[in-house]
């Protein structure tokens, strides 16, 4: 039966990846500062009230680590069933872009039913996707699983906003992607803004810094406004490596991985 009380947001830190600024930021060089190392973090999310739970993307793949050398923590599957999710019993997914580590590992999910924006299948599916600046982040297999979802019915497409549970809201922005969405959640703690890759980094907001891969750059801008205008009571951006430094420790199952918000009683 479903629960009525607020959801419970834990933050699951799979991967990471040193850089350099000048790989992050969009035309770097037109701010005159120096380059220097830069970290990013790589995250999923999952939404956990009574006996519910919804996954907010799935991170990247084995394959997907490999081919662009990025570090594995912990693979995001393992990490859900230490959480007590088992991927193959059907547990609601979100993918807020398909970028591939927000939709690596969809074959563990092939009972789920997975809600994505239409404009971002639609790109995914266009024939601009495998264009270099496009196809870099893309990961065709998982493409074909989102369209094996859509063929056996389980594919959840939206346009705009969506509720998909009581407190649990979709909100498409677009920006770093065509159809790139945020999840908006109700928990005790207030709400919590999943900006997913709508905003990568704290910086990026601060100091309206674009990612270096955005498929609308002006529409970029304008959903960095929106998010520093929201009345959320804690904004999460997708790759920022300071994300856990201010959350609750999860502790085990998941020690020095994860964090909470809204923990359970």
């Amino acid at each position: 039966m479903a629960s009525h009380e607020p959801w419970e947001v834990v933050v699951i830190r799979h991967g990471t990846r040193s850089t350099r600024r000048s790989e992050v930021f969009l035309n770097y060089a037109f701010y005159g500062e120096d380059d220097g190392p830069f970290r990013l973090d790589y995250f999923l999310w999952v939404l956990r009230r009574g006996d519910e739970a919804i996954v907010v993307d799935t991170g990247y793949s084995e394959a997907g680590a490999t081919a662009r050398g990025r570090e594995i923590l912990i693979d995001p599957v393992d990490a859900l069933r230490r959480l007590g999710i088992e991927p193959g019993s059907g547990v609601p997914v979100v993918v807020t872009h398909a970028h591939y580590d927000h939709i690596g590992n969809l074959p563990a999910f092939a009972s789920s039913e997975i809600h994505i924006a239409r404009s971002e299948l639609d790109f995914w599916t266009s024939d601009v996707a495998d264009r270099p600046l496009f196809s870099h982040f893309g990961d065709p297999a998982e493409i074909e699983e989102l369209l094996r979802a859509e063929a056996e019915g389980r594919l959840r497409p939206f346009s705009g906003t969506a509720t998909i549970a009581e407190g649990v809201e979709l909100v498409e922005v677009g920006g770093h992607t065509p159809g790139q969405a945020m999840v908006s959640v109700a928990t005790s703690a207030g709400t919590v803004l999943i900006a997913s890759d709508a905003a990568h980094f704290v910086e990026e907001l601060e100091r309206d810094m674009p990612f270096v891969s955005m498929a609308d750059v002006p529409q970029s801008y304008r959903v960095l406004d929106r998010i520093r205008e929201t009345d959320a009571a804690l904004v999460l951006t997708g790759h920022d490596a300071g994300t856990l430094d201010g959350l609750e420790p999860l502790g085990e199952p998941l020690p020095g991985l994860a964090g909470v918000i809204g923990r359970r009683a």
